[in-house]
């Protein structure tokens, strides 16, 4: 699948939008940096520059909200069938675990 957007960007608007559900629930850096565990200075500059760990990111979600909504986003895709045909063409063998050497 081709991205439209870089990953700069996507890490500059992820970054907006957790300080703007930060405002909304009224909350100063420093009362989230207290509640989610992550050091001031981390939260700063991920709303700076949208630079953070995975680790640091979900403990803020968890206090902001969207932790649920990112790992449903992040969930494979399932087949969609339209016929009964569908379903008896469809391979039954397992996701891979691994992807293949290069």
């Amino acid at each position: 699948m081709i991205s439209l957007i870089s990953t700069s960007k996507a890490q500059r608007k992820i970054a907006d939008h957790v300080r703007d559900r930060r405002l909304v629930m009224e909350l100063t850096q420093d009362g989230l940096s207290q509640r989610s565990g992550v050091p001031l200075a981390t939260l700063r500059k991920f709303e700076q520059k949208g630079i953070i760990s995975l680790e640091s990111l979900l403990k803020i979600l968890v206090v902001v909200g969207g932790l649920e909504e990112i790992i449903v986003a992040l969930e494979p895709d399932k087949p969609t069938f339209t016929s009964i045909d569908d379903v008896l063409k469809e391979d039954n063998t397992a996701y891979r675990k691994r992807g293949r050497r290069k």
